[in-house]
């Protein structure tokens, strides 16, 4: 068995056995990970507490022989307390740390992902604005090669009169051509900014029809692209 370091991000965690977690993590130079950490859910474990998520970790594995690592040392880097100590947020963040885990290859390198992921949960944890969670889903899909087309019909290219985004179309359309769903201008406005390099002017709106707009847009296109509903949502759907 090899020694290896990294810093990554805790995903999701599950129980194994009486003591035992099985942690995913999104590592920055080994893509995602599946390690074992040992005896974490003991009152005395030497980092029980750090290997949840949202923490961002710097980490020491063993590398097994099988699938799964083991965790020999784990420091944390930021708890992203803020982010615990808000529902909404933590919700938010959640959702991210889904997205991530379905779209990271275990052992395969994605360090734009990590990168990504990492600047959301620091701009989540620096205000809680309607577009951070929306921004990240557009952005990571655009990461993917899935950018919607957000400034000219994917149609006919007109790029006045777009009033309809599409999933299976792969973005804006005109009158003509409309089918999906019904888009305003100040929604095209915003997806407009998160697409096309004004990303901090549109985390800074403030809550309106427009950010619901494309709060929903944006979840749908991750979901049409995972082919599945995100858990999360569904609970942040709610609350």
């Amino acid at each position: 068995m090899g020694l290896y370091r990294d810093e990554g991000i805790v995903l999701r965690t599950h129980k194994l056995g009486e003591a035992d977690r099985i942690v995913s993590i999104l590592t920055r130079h080994h893509g995602k990970v599946r390690a074992v950490a040992k005896g974490v859910r003991k009152t005395k474990s030497r980092f029980g507490a750090r290997v949840e998520p949202p923490t961002h970790l710097q980490l020491q594995f063993y590398e097994g022989r099988g699938e799964l690592q083991i965790i020999d040392q784990a420091e944390t880097i930021d708890h992203f307390r803020s982010i615990r100590d808000d529902l909404d947020r933590l919700t938010c963040a959640v959702s991210m740390l889904e997205a991530a885990d379905q779209l990271g290859l275990e052992g395969e390198p994605n360090p734009s992902l990590y990168q990504m992921l990492l600047g959301a949960l620091r701009a989540l944890a620096g205000h809680s604005g309607p577009l951070v969670l929306p921004s990240f889903f557009l952005k990571v899909l655009a990461l993917e090669g899935f950018r919607a087309v957000v400034d000219q019909c994917v149609e006919c290219g007109v790029t006045d009169g777009l009033v309809a985004f599409d999933l299976e179309s792969g973005g804006t359309l005109c009158q003509d051509h409309r089918v999906g769903t019904a888009v305003s201008p100040e929604a095209l406005g915003l997806l407009t900014d998160i697409l096309g390099g004004r990303l901090g002017q549109a985390l800074n709106e403030e809550a309106s029809a427009a950010t619901v707009e494309v709060g929903h847009l944006a979840t749908r296109s991750m979901e049409h692209h995972l082919e599945r509903r995100l858990r999360s949502v569904a609970i942040l759907d709610r609350i």
